[in-house]
């Protein structure tokens, strides 16, 4: 089996930043893509970043310019580097991880970006 464990949400004012962490563990074979996305309260789950294992990148237009995501293939890692955090951006931070055309969901960290 596959496990994801995210890290590095929390509480933020606008204008700051965050780092988030995703480590990807198990039976680990040829990932395809991995990437993140995010939930709030009602609403549909949402693509906010993705890498394939080439390493193109595609990006939610809300996040362009001030998030990057990037990844570590020696350690099984991807992170989302966020910077200039909006109030919008308060969601729960889930990471996905492509494999054999099979998906696989870390359990999500909360983004709270407030004064």
């Amino acid at each position: 089996q596959v496990q994801l464990v995210e890290s590095g949400g929390g509480l933020v004012q606008p204008g700051g930043s965050l780092r988030l962490s995703c480590v990807a563990s198990g039976s680990i074979l040829r990932i395809n893509a991995m990437g993140w996305y995010r939930q709030d309260p009602g609403k549909q789950r949402e693509l906010v970043a993705a890498m394939t294992s080439g390493g193109s990148t595609n990006y939610a237009d809300s996040v362009k310019g001030r998030f990057t995501i990037s990844r570590d293939n020696a350690k099984n890692t991807v992170y989302l580097q966020m910077d200039n955090l909006k109030p919008e951006d308060t969601a729960v931070y889930y990471c996905k991880l492509v494999m054999a055309n099979l998906a696989y969901w870390g359990q999500g960290t909360q983004v709270t970006v407030s004064s």
